[in-house]
């Protein structure tokens, strides 16, 4: 089942390649606008032996890292200090309710004039985005605690930090995970928007140098990094997930299966 999966998805993608080699060459679209997958894959091949390319890599790479590691830690932290702490979650709903929709972007006004086109810049965005998906799962798996077993463990004396570490962490965990594998996801989002827009060192920054210099094959080849990073992140997000949770019931299923 697994073999057959690859081999569809190996075809799908080989379909897809083959459809962009084709579109342009039949002159459906202009090849200055959208130039085939052979140029774009030499363009890939040029960019991966300019340094440049690497630094700018590097550069999104750590916006990336460090903004998902400060809002994974600051969402898990909030998050059960909301469900431990009594009426902490009543008197901090409305304020979640309101702050989480905004939307990342609106802050780029904010962050420019705060810290210019400097990396903590980038962080402000990537925090803010990916603090909420981390924050709102950790409360839903705190929700989900067995009451029987909270209330079995206050009968047996356990103090507040025992019932965070015995029951209420064991149960939040696979939440936690898919808020942090979620996040993942919005960090490199943001990060690239970031770089984009504002001109933060990194691939955003990259693509619209390319982009303004009529650079196309080259502007779609840093596209497609971008494409293939976020693969990568989710399919180690996955990998991380399944690590972390090889004692739950869904992960042994799944490997059952």
């Amino acid at each position: 089942m697994r073999g057959t999966s690859l081999a569809l998805g190996a075809a799908g993608l080989a379909g897809f390649l083959a459809l962009g080699e084709a579109v342009p060459r039949l002159g459906l679209v202009k090849e200055a606008y959208f130039p085939p997958t052979s140029r774009i894959a030499e363009a890939l091949v040029d960019e991966a032996g300019d340094p440049a390319f690497w630094t700018a890599l590097g550069d999104t790479l750590t916006g990336w890292a460090l903004g998902l590691a400060i809002a994974s830690c600051a969402g898990v932290v909030a998050g059960v200090a909301v469900s431990v702490v009594p009426y902490l979650r009543e008197a901090t709903a409305s304020t979640i309710e309101f702050l989480r929709p905004i939307p990342s972007v609106a802050l780029i006004p904010l962050a420019v004039l705060l810290y210019g086109t400097e990396l903590r810049s980038v962080l402000l965005l990537v925090v803010y985005a990916s603090f909420w998906q981390v924050l709102i799962q950790t409360l839903y798996g705190a929700q989900d605690v067995d009451p029987v077993a909270e209330e079995t463990a206050r009968s047996y004396g356990l103090g507040t930090w025992a019932r965070v570490r015995h029951v209420l962490w064991p149960t939040a965990l696979p939440y936690v995970m898919t808020g942090v594998r979620l996040a993942a996801a919005v960090a490199l989002i943001l990060a690239v928007t970031a770089e984009l827009v504002i001109g933060a060192p990194g691939l955003g920054r990259q693509i619209a140098v390319a982009q303004t210099s009529q650079a196309v094959p080259e502007m779609y080849a840093l596209v497609v990094v971008a494409g293939l990073l976020g693969l990568l992140i989710n399919v180690g997000a996955r990998m991380v997930e399944r690590w972390a949770l090889a004692w739950h019931q869904s992960v042994r299923g799944e490997v059952a299966v």
